[in-house]
């Protein structure tokens, strides 16, 4: 039985016990998308299986530095930081091609703590998409760094004179492709063996990045996949004393990272595509212009989902490949959505707004659910930009929030947040941006020093 054959409980045991493996990894996803997890016994493993086991709910209590929020009423020191119920997924199972047959698992929080896990809050407006009728389909693209550097390299120099992978501007390149085909070959096999098989994958502009794009799947598989992606292309690379970064914004003299996200819906009922309508303008059935309409209109209030970190926001500047204002156009890369056109197949809209430090899980959510909300109250897009969006004057509900705080703040008074993904969750992840926040405003910057320390 191979690792992706494997659908039930009884398959997973029956797996586990033919590779005679004594352990097998489980992972779960946190509020920023970063995987945790741990080796699990075999005797362990099978229990859970069948039971479920406890898992620290600190993981959804703290963020990417393991520093304790202060501000969530989710867990914390009130409630003394208990084990909250989980379960592991058995159709999720992968092989790990360098751990010697080692198994991956993938779980996810069950219970109360449904409401606050970012996996179960995708699944939340899934099932609103498939009460709705229709099957969402989804793929995700990330443009990443990668240097010569290892993790302790990179502290040893404070993170300043890193040494990209390659030097220079240069896009699409096929002396870099082959020149380091070795690694590529590497990412090629990863996606392949571990299941999140890629498209496309060509270097981008700027010194050692690379931009990958994932194939389409339904949207919780693509959420996975991609999630899982992120987190293995940084062992992959980190195992040849490399590091590979998903940060939005590493460096002002290059453009950011982006984490598009590519979306459709299907009909359940079989009759092909929602998006689809050869009778239309840019063959745009009504369905998809409710849809962009949606995500527009939406956009500023959700934008914290999209854009989750202090870094994110660096990136969001005119000029550079990264949308400013919540517009869409058709075939448009200035715009924030971009409608593209194509056959029942391939009709879709791409949120380019995604950046690549999202929360794949979360990311999606926020553009799948504001679409299906267009849809339900036929809301009608504004006017399709053509040309340069970065040019325009823009109304001003078209404006996205400029910082994490603010972002968090219109997310947290969403009524259309609060109906997607219900109370608990806007509550608590709202607060885990404030923080961050927070975070960010006890330190003070190099430019502030150079800039006020002698002369102001």
């Amino acid at each position: 039985m191979r690792a992706r054959d494997v659908k039930t409980i009884e398959d997973a045991k029956k797996i586990v016990s033919y590779r005679e493996l004594t352990h097998v990894k489980v992972g779960l996803f946190d509020n920023d998308g970063i995987m945790r997890g741990k080796y699990m016994s075999r005797e362990k493993f099978f229990s859970s299986l069948d039971h479920g086991f406890a898992f620290c709910d600190v993981v959804l209590g703290w963020d990417v530095n393991d520093e304790l929020y202060d501000n969530v009423s989710y867990t914390g020191w009130h409630s003394g930081y208990p084990d909250a119920p989980v379960r592991i997924l058995p159709e999720t199972c992968r092989d790990i091609p360098f751990e010697n047959n080692m198994l991956l698992f993938i779980a996810e929080f069950s219970g109360p703590s449904e409401a606050v896990c970012p996996r179960n809050t995708l699944q939340r407006v899934i099932s609103k998409a498939h009460d709705m009728g229709f099957e969402p389909y989804a793929a995700l693209e990330y443009e990443y760094f990668i240097f010569n550097e290892t993790a302790h390299s990179v502290r040893e120099k404070n993170f300043k004179n890193l040494n990209p992978m390659t030097p220079g501007m240069f896009g699409y390149s096929m002396l870099r492709n082959s020149t380091h085909a070795e690694l590529y070959h590497d990412i090629l096999d990863l996606a392949e063996r571990m299941d999140f098989p890629i498209e496309g994958i060509h270097t981008e502009t700027g010194p050692g990045v690379i931009e990958t794009a994932l194939a389409v799947d339904t949207a919780l598989n693509a959420a996975d996949k991609a999630a899982l992606f992120k987190t293995y292309i940084k062992i992959l690379v980190q195992r040849r004393d490399m590091m590979a970064t998903f940060m939005a914004k590493w460096s002002p003299d290059y453009p950011g990272q982006s984490g598009h996200i590519h979306l459709s819906l299907r009909n359940k009922n079989g009759s092909g595509s929602a998006f689809y309508d050869a009778s239309k303008a840019h063959s745009m059935s009504d369905i998809q212009r409710h849809f962009v309409a949606g995500q527009q209109k939406l956009m500023p209030q959700l934008l914290c989902l999209i854009a989750p970190t202090i870094n994110s926001y660096r990136r969001m500047i005119p000029g550079f490949w990264a949308p400013t204002d919540a517009t869409w156009g058709i075939e448009n890369r200035t715009t924030a959505l971009r409608v593209i056109p194509g056959s029942d197949k391939s009709q879709r809209v791409e949120y380019r707004l995604g950046s690549a430090d999202g929360n794949p899980y979360l990311a999606l959510a926020a553009a799948l659910g504001a679409g299906l909300i267009g849809i339900e109250n036929e809301w009608e897009p504004g006017d399709a930009i053509s040309g340069n969006a970065y040019d325009l004057d823009h109304p001003q509900q078209l404006s996205l929030p400029s910082t994490l705080w603010d972002a968090a703040q219109a997310f947290r008074n969403s009524s259309a947040a609060r109906s997607l993904f219900g109370d608990e969750f806007v509550e608590h992840y709202a607060a885990t941006r404030e923080w961050e926040e927070r975070e960010f405003r006890k330190h003070i910057s190099d430019w502030e020093m150079q800039r006020y320390f002698e002369i102001i």
